[in-house]
């Protein structure tokens, strides 16, 4: 499944290619989002990946790709396609296209109709468009974490294992 929702300019300054992610989401908000991934997962057995990128590299721009083919590229880097139960989900967040892509995997997407995430993505623009980076993407958090906990609840007769890491992947 992918779903992509341009979010509009955020108000203020907003990111330009020589932005870094730095500048709109810190390391501490960083760090704050890596423990709401990590806290995610203990209510599900499914895989959550960020991926924040300030601009595509020119091998897309240069071809005019779109932020889709990105997200797809990067899904398949960031392994989060390789779950157990197929049910990783990447939340990638491209600051210059003001672009959200949202790829959930095989085994997630079948029980998962195209407008709950089209809900998640739509619930995410406002914050977005004013500057509210983290906020964004922690409501993205909470309701993909209510999909997974609803669909793949942790087996208690299982330990838990975390399949990718919990930290957001942050490019540029």
């Amino acid at each position: 499944m992918l779903l992509r929702r341009l979010f509009g300019k955020p108000s203020g300054a907003s990111p330009t290619p020589s932005s870094t992610v730095a500048a709109v989401l810190p390391a501490d908000a960083q760090q704050r989002l890596s423990l709401r991934v990590s806290d995610s997962e203990r209510l599900h057995c499914g895989e959550i990946r960020l991926c924040i990128e300030a601009a595509m590299p020119p091998s897309y721009t240069e071809r005019n790709a779109p932020p889709r083919e990105r997200a797809l590229s990067l899904f398949g880097k960031l392994r989060v396609w390789d779950t157990e139960h197929n049910n990783g989900v990447l939340i990638y967040l491209l600051l210059q296209e003001h672009a959200i892509e949202i790829i959930a995997d095989r085994g997630f997407n079948r029980h998962v109709p195209q407008a709950a995430w089209a809900r998640i993505t739509e619930r995410m623009c406002e914050p977005l468009r004013e500057g509210r980076y983290e906020e964004a993407l922690e409501i993205a958090l909470e309701d993909v974490t209510a999909l997974l906990a609803a669909h793949f609840p942790p087996d208690p007769h299982r330990p838990r294992l975390n399949e990718l890491p919990d930290a957001p992947v942050i490019l540029g």
